[in-house]
């Protein structure tokens, strides 16, 4: 850890705190490349009647704004909290090249947010969650895909 890593750290920790006085859950996180802050987010989810609206997602959907691209290689997302699930598989969608946290999931649970359940959830067999997630393929189901493949000018990801 550098000097900057604890810096930006600090900015995420104090985003999450004011976040709670605004209304808005324990969160926060900074996206910063090539030692700029190019997006941040906090916790909307109970505020905005939002369940993806997490302070990780929030700062990627910004920081993608800013540079106009959906690709965040090359930054680092700094988070006041170990990220959850969904904030994991964003930041790998997005392509961060790090993730750093403060608090970590027994701090988070804790404070009664314990994403406990789904790891475990995503460590057990389909069949086997209390919302069943079920393949049922229709004729052109593959239609997109293919329409998707075929356009010569599609942006690769």
């Amino acid at each position: 850890m550098s000097p900057d890593d604890e810096s930006w750290l600090t900015q995420a920790v104090a985003l999450a705190t004011a976040n709670v006085a605004d209304g808005g859950g324990p969160f926060g996180a900074v996206v910063v490349r090539d030692g700029e802050v190019i997006g941040v987010g906090q916790n909307r989810v109970t505020r905005d009647n939002d369940p993806t609206a997490h302070a990780e997602v929030q700062a990627i959907r910004a920081a993608c704004r800013a540079i106009e691209n959906f690709s965040l290689a090359g930054a680092t997302v700094y988070s006041s909290c170990e990220p959850c699930p969904l904030c994991i598989a964003a930041c790998l969608w997005a392509r961060v090249d790090r993730v750093v946290f403060a608090a970590d999931r027994i701090d988070a649970a804790r404070a009664g947010f314990d994403d406990r359940a789904f790891y475990d959830l995503f460590a057990s067999h389909r069949d086997t969650w209390p919302m069943p997630v079920d393949n049922h393929r229709v004729p052109n189901a593959s239609e997109p895909m293919d329409a998707w493949l075929a356009r010569p000018l599609r942006i690769e990801y």
